[in-house]
């Protein structure tokens, strides 16, 4: 079975008479990871080296084999450094996020859109720091 969408299985929820009926109809819909689980899960299917994403992510290469290891509970910004690193979409970015229970993007903040932004565009995680600066925001790393 092909995996629905989001929206999907919000109108079923929403249509349902009970949780437990929607959960039990609903198994293989319902994600449990950690942060780090998901980060294993992503560079799998994206075929990328750890490695090298944590170099491309500009953190300190012990900090993050923490992060990818479930050891550290990481700062949102780590873990946009990350994103931005791995060429994630928004969309695996806020999954990543809400694994991670550090807050989602919000587009209506001046430093979110701005992350935002550059996840859609491709950006490094150099460029970004760059654009956060041009723009007086604070930096994603020191």
């Amino acid at each position: 079975m092909a995996e629905r969408d989001t929206g999907q299985l919000e109108h079923e929820l929403k249509a349902a008479r009970g949780v437990e009926g929607f959960l039990a109809t609903n198994p293989e819909e319902l994600e449990h990871y950690t942060a780090s689980e998901y980060l294993h899960k992503l560079l799998a299917e994206k075929g990328l080296k750890k490695s090298e994403v944590i170099k491309d992510s500009g953190l300190n290469p012990e900090y993050a084999s923490h992060i990818f290891a479930g050891r550290k509970n990481t700062s949102r910004k780590y873990l946009l450094a990350i994103a931005l690193a791995m060429g994630l979409t928004t969309k695996e970015t806020q999954h990543l996020l809400h694994y991670a229970d550090v807050g989602e993007l919000y587009v209506r903040d001046p430093w979110d859109s701005v992350l935002w932004f550059a996840l859609e565009h491709r950006m490094t995680v150099m460029e970004t720091n760059l654009l956060l600066h041009k723009l007086s925001q604070s930096p994603l790393c020191k």
